[in-house]
């Protein structure tokens, strides 16, 4: 891919307005890949900052055996996973209390009140569902049904064959 050759090579000359774009096009996306896996805004926020900066710092050793999107989510996987290793077993998942909101992908289902508020009680338990799947699982859950990656670029970001995550 021309254009993705051409914002390497201005991300390791440290072209300012490289970086915007290389932020624009792939911020979002490590949000939501990372927020389904820790499950925290802040937490979520925290693994896009340190992508980034693992990013551009690593953009030396970039060497194409993968595009440059699959290799910044594995960067963010790899720091979503600190993250979950960081805490403690009884922070893993939010309370009641705290619900979180879904990916946006996932929401508005339906048009009548009536299913706004079945769909509302689908989203929780879906989203409490996600949370409770164990972190490989939930990544690929993730990677392939919300975000739309393929198989290879998720068993890629997720570091296991094609076939186990199938």
């Amino acid at each position: 891919m021309d254009d993705e050759a051409t914002l390497i090579n201005r991300l390791r000359q440290r072209d300012p307005q490289a970086f915007a774009t290389f932020f624009e096009t792939y911020a979002d996306r490590v949000y939501r890949l990372a927020y389904g896996i820790v499950g925290s805004e802040t937490d979520a926020e925290e693994v896009v900052q340190a992508t980034f900066i693992s990013a551009l710092e690593a953009i030396e050793r970039f060497e194409h055996h993968a595009r440059l999107g699959t290799w910044l989510y594995r960067i963010a996987y790899n720091h979503a996973l600190m993250i979950l290793r960081r805490r403690r077993p009884e922070e893993t998942l939010p309370d009641d209390d705290g619900a979180l909101p879904l990916p946006s992908a996932l929401k508005d289902w339906s048009v009548l009140p009536e299913e706004r508020l079945l769909s509302r009680e689908a989203q929780e338990m879906l989203r409490k569902a996600i949370m409770e799947l164990p972190t490989t699982l939930r990544a690929a859950f993730i990677c392939r049904d919300i975000e739309g990656l393929s198989t290879a670029d998720c068993a890629q970001i997720i570091g296991i064959s094609e076939g186990a995550l199938k």
